[in-house]
């Protein structure tokens, strides 16, 4: 796909993600794809239209991250400032008092985000740099919370909820990993690498994963970076 059509394609599945509906415990859905347009627009512009060697798949966006800029763990000061990204953030159609979206004013720091992206701006100090080969993405770019404002991962939907969810979340991949064209696909966490073996692992990738850099994770809070590096190395893509 070209450029134009990637970016049509996506506005297509973000709007296609507004038609659908969630019931409880969910009380407030955000979707940065629509509201963080622009960022993300330009961040496809900016690193997505070009063949990659390695595609990076998160689950779905954190609070402080790409619900803020627009952008997978895009960790607002890091979008800022190393990929030279920031635009206006909209506003979600419902927003949860505990979750505000400020943007790229947004004070509080997502740690997967600034671990992740930090892991990638020491290695390859400049985003182009890093972006020539690789590209991350999200699987899903919706937000769930529930009414305490707690997250709600995609995972724990009611199933009729979760299978259209998954319709539609599976066919974008599909389209924008043939887009991308790598040979590696790593998931950034068990959920994520089950969503590409689940789509492609009849093809030819090599399917893998790493460790994800949440802090809810013991493992995660021992050193991140170099658990993540080792295994990159590993499979050969460093």
């Amino acid at each position: 796909m070209s450029l134009t059509e990637i970016l049509q394609r996506t506005r297509r599945f973000a709007q296609a993600l507004d038609q659908l509906t969630f019931g409880k415990p969910v009380t407030h859905v955000y979707n940065p794809l629509v509201y963080g347009w622009e960022s993300h627009k330009v961040y496809l512009e900016k690193f997505g239209s070009t063949p990659k060697k390695v595609f990076f798949l998160g689950m779905n966006p954190g609070p402080w991250g790409m619900a803020q800029s627009g952008i997978p763990f895009g960790e607002v000061n890091i979008v800022e400032k190393w990929m030279g990204i920031k635009t206006k953030i909209g506003k979600p159609r419902s927003e949860h008092p505990k979750r505000p979206i400020e943007g790229f004013n947004c004070k509080r720091s997502e740690v997967s985000g600034k671990r992740l992206w930090g892991l990638m701006g020491k290695r390859f100090i400049t985003a182009d740099f890093f972006f020539a080969e690789h590209f991350v993405g999200n699987y899903c770019p919706l937000v769930f919370m529930e009414a305490s404002g707690k997250n709600r991962t995609p995972g724990k939907l009611a199933n009729v909820e979760k299978n259209a969810l998954i319709n539609l979340c599976d066919n974008y991949l599909r389209d924008f990993v043939q887009a991308l064209r790598p040979s590696y696909l790593i998931g950034v966490g068990s959920y994520a690498e089950n969503c590409l073996q689940r789509n492609f692992s009849s093809q030819v990738y090599t399917i893998d994963k790493i460790l994800h850099p949440s802090p809810a994770s013991p493992l995660a809070n021992n050193g991140w970076d170099q658990q993540a590096t080792n295994k990159i190395k590993a499979l050969g893509i460093w």
